[in-house]
């Protein structure tokens, strides 16, 4: 057997047009690529970056773990067997990953069907319906999960949702009592469509409301009529890992777009919800909350939807270098 010894620049320019599809907190997309001697270095792009909702850097690995994954199976479906080593130098703050070809690949079916939803994944702000998503679909994310050595945790019985809304709404209200944090927010969302960073208001959903059960961002979406509700019976599943290091949350981000994309390939729709995460006293409770040791990393909304549309992204000569090789 051939062993493919480079990753060349065709390619490497083939996933990284995958890879910018991955989601980012407010569509920031805080990542750079480069093609170094043949393997491709992820980064956190420096000159990008949300100090008040995103001060320790966590969003930024998240996005960049799940632009990993992204880049992880187009290499498959190219037929390469992607060795990826998640922050290889400690004291490069901003290498969150080096990924190199370790053999030949033959793509599996799984391989090519997620790799599909890649560019047909987006979040879903809007109301899902009420039709219960098939145990099948729960089992495949469930398992995707735990083979990469994380948790995750589907709550749908009613006294089960309620406690984790009640998180997601004192963490929202702790964050929105912030006028920094609310600046930041809004200089990053209701954006026109014609901009290709942020969210534009017609990704952002509806507009949020008193009564809604679960507390969804402001992203400057319209208004609903009056007393009409978002949903009463959503599902929701908490991604979680068992250590709360950096490369944690980059494996998190990985298993999150794994997620993410299987929902996709199960004609699912899904969003995020973040605010507990972004709270510490909230994260430490939602993790207690569902019964699991560790860290909640995000919670995710799943259901069948509307079609959405796509947030825009950066060409992909604004996020990548080819420095050697």
């Amino acid at each position: 057997m051939t062993i493919t010894k480079m990753i060349d620049a065709p390619t490497f320019r083939s996933v990284i047009t995958g890879a910018v599809r991955a989601p980012s907190m407010y569509n920031e997309q805080p990542w750079r690529f480069s093609l170094v001697d043949g393997a491709i270095e992820v980064r956190t792009d420096r000159w990008r970056g949300l100090p008040v909702a995103d001060p320790t850097g966590w969003a930024a690995r998240v996005a960049c773990g799940a632009a990993i994954a992204n880049i992880r199976l187009g290499l498959a479906v190219a037929g390469v067997e992607a060795a990826v080593r998640v922050r290889p130098s400690p004291s490069e703050e901003d290498l969150i990953a080096t990924i190199a070809a370790g053999g030949n690949h033959t793509p599996t079916p799984s391989d090519r069907a997620l790799c599909d939803a890649i560019p047909r994944r987006r979040s879903n702000r809007r109301p899902f319906a009420d039709v219960a998503v098939p145990a099948s679909a729960r089992a495949r994310m469930e398992d995707i999960v735990g083979a990469a050595g994380g948790w995750l945790v589907f709550v749908d019985d009613r006294a089960g949702v309620a406690r984790v809304a009640d998180i997601i709404a004192r963490a929202d209200a702790t964050l929105r009592s912030d006028a920094e944090y609310l600046t930041e927010m809004r200089a990053w969302t209701g954006r026109d469509s014609a901009e290709t960073v942020g969210i534009p208001t017609d990704s952002a959903g509806v507009a949020p409301a008193s009564q809604d059960l679960l507390a969804m961002r402001d992203y400057g979406g319209p208004q609903r009529p009056a007393g009409r509700d978002f949903e009463t019976d959503p599902l929701i599943a908490v991604l979680g890992t068992y250590g709360g290091r950096p490369d944690d949350d980059v494996n998190a981000g990985i298993m999150l777009q794994m997620v993410l994309l299987s929902a996709t390939d199960e004609r699912l729709a899904t969003s995020m919800l973040s605010q507990p995460i972004e709270v510490p006293s909230s994260r430490d409770e939602l993790a207690r909350t569902v019964a699991r040791r560790g860290v909640a990393q995000m919670i995710i909304r799943i259901g069948y939807g509307q079609p959405a549309t796509a947030t825009p992204r950066r060409p992909i000569d604004d996020v990548i270098d080819i420095v050697s090789g």
